[in-house]
């Protein structure tokens, strides 16, 4: 493909990965687009990492690596990532995922027009002990879809992801919409987590563009291990932390008069009742230790019952 569609910015923040992050960049490497740079930041690792990436970066011109002076925590180094990139689309690639060959070029031109805000492919969970492979994102045809069906998938559990290690962005969205922390009030520090930021990109993007693209070929892999975030992270913390992710948005956001115009959210919030079949504020409040089975302080501020 031709260069002048644009450069893309792989980004590979990396820690302690020196067993598999050679197969994460030579999937990176692999691309059929021709404009495109890798950008590796590692976070201060403690094992052999850096020693991989600096000879693996010797002989490859379009790989970069960078080394923070200390461990700045997962959300920071993606921001370090992010200051370090010079193209015009972002693609996150986690150490320890992989990406098809064709990726960027099935991917970007989606981004040329302008009312799209991003574009995301169909994915698999690879387990690397077993060698299962399980699908996910499957939204349907390939193709542009109107905004609001990400939010009301993103906010209902739908079938979107919440990994941006399988989309591309502009990287002036993620600038903007890369938050650092997530005010909430579970009293849990998001920028060293790093779940709840990650959906947070796509919500806040989502809701400044009319549409998104989907590609439906599983051209992301997901690695699943026991150094993953999402499997180190117990699921009742994963589900209560991204709960408290779309609480932020929704408090926010679904009341802002130019999402209501443009995306009917207030119609949003009378399907997102009637389907979950809330009667009374009183419904909405659970013991906390409950919450991550429980959609309830999600519920009742996405419903603006918090403040009735």
């Amino acid at each position: 493909m031709d260069g002048s569609a644009g450069k893309v910015s792989i980004l590979v923040p990396v820690y302690n990965r020196a067993d598999i992050v050679l197969e994460t960049l030579d999937s990176a490497m692999a691309q059929t687009y021709a404009d495109f740079e890798v950008i590796v930041v590692d976070n201060k690792s403690t094992d052999s990492t850096l020693d991989v990436l600096t000879e693996y970066a010797a002989t490859r011109p379009q790989v970069k690596v960078y080394q923070n002076e200390e461990n700045l925590g997962p959300v920071r180094n993606w921001q370090r990532c992010l200051e370090y990139a010079t193209g015009e689309y972002v693609k996150i690639l986690w150490s320890d995922d992989l990406m098809s060959p064709d990726f960027l070029e099935k991917t970007v031109p989606f981004l040329k027009d302008d009312r799209t805000g991003f574009v995301y492919t169909g994915a698999e969970v690879f387990y690397q002990d077993t060698g299962e492979r399980i699908g996910e994102n499957d939204l349907g045809p390939s193709g542009v879809y109107p905004s609001m069906v990400f939010i009301e998938h993103a906010l209902l559990g739908g079938p979107v992801p919440v990994s941006p290690g399988c989309a591309l962005f502009r990287k002036t969205d993620l600038d903007r919409n890369l938050l650092l922390d997530v005010p909430n009030t579970l009293g849990s520090d998001f920028k060293m987590h790093a779940i709840g930021n990650d959906v947070l990109m796509f919500l806040l993007t989502a809701k400044d563009y009319p549409q998104f693209a989907f590609v439906r070929e599983p051209l992301s892999a997901f690695r699943a291990h026991q150094g993953s975030i999402t499997i180190s992270s117990g699921k009742r913390d994963l589900v209560l932390l991204y709960h408290a992710a779309k609480v932020f948005f929704a408090e926010n956001y679904l009341d802002d008069k130019d999402l209501l115009g443009r995306f009917n959210a207030k119609m949003l919030k009378m399907r997102l009742k009637k389907r979950l079949n809330v009667r009374s504020v009183k419904d909405l409040y659970v013991d906390p230790a409950k919450a991550a089975v429980s959609v309830s302080y999600f519920l009742k501020l996405v419903l603006g019952l918090a403040r009735s």
